[in-house]
């Protein structure tokens, strides 16, 4: 994946390959690679989306740098760490800080109405919601495997009360062209999820 990172900072390695170690610690069950390549995938497809499609990418890339599964501010670290990094790389501070607000963007998926770049960038983060079965399937194994340490108990009430409050939203989806039919999908994935949560002993 490194080629994708040099498309945005040819011949830099090191800032990339930081990155790519942190998607890839050992802690990490669904906040992956293959969580970022997703994402990746989603924005390319849709770049003409977008008004800084560079700024989305690289948002992509450092939203989720720093995670530790039970930390509060791990966006905000993250923002904190894209500042750094791209100042060390000479990108300009404007865009920095464009790249910078949507990662912090991320915590919660509130979109402003006119906002494209955080549009395209929240549609590729839930992109996952709206996969098919056996890939939503794999997406839930992997958020319980992070939550290892929480018992069901208490898990599968919170995790239901979390994508209750997704399936409620009266958008999932903002930009892609696409976006009615993976809704449709995603609450279809969304309340298998939730039945299975609070149906199970």
């Amino acid at each position: 994946m490194i080629e994708a990172w040099q498309r945005i900072f040819p011949g830099e390695e090191a800032v990339g390959r930081d990155l790519l170690a942190r998607w890839s610690e050992p802690h990490r069950r669904y906040h992956t690679l293959q969580h970022l390549s997703l994402m990746l995938g989603v924005i390319d497809a849709h770049a003409g989306l977008a008004d800084d499609a560079d700024a989305v990418r690289l948002a992509a890339w450092f939203h989720d740098a720093v995670y530790e599964v039970f930390a509060p501010d791990n966006e905000a670290r993250s923002a904190e760490l894209a500042l750094t990094a791209l100042g060390s790389l000479g990108f300009a501070p404007e865009r920095a800080a464009e790249v910078a607000r949507l990662v912090r963007l991320t915590a919660g998926h509130a979109v402003e109405p006119g906002d494209r770049n955080g549009a395209l960038l929240a549609d590729a983060d839930l992109a996952i919601l709206a996969g098919d079965p056996p890939d939503y399937a794999r997406y839930a194994a992997a958020v319980r495997e992070e939550y290892a340490a929480v018992p069901d108990e208490v898990f599968r009430p919170g995790r239901a009360a979390i994508l209750r409050k997704l399936a409620d939203l009266p958008e999932l989806f903002r930009v892609v062209p696409a976006r009615t039919e993976w809704s449709a999908r995603a609450r279809v994935n969304l309340e298998a999820e939730i039945a299975t949560l609070l149906g199970a002993p």
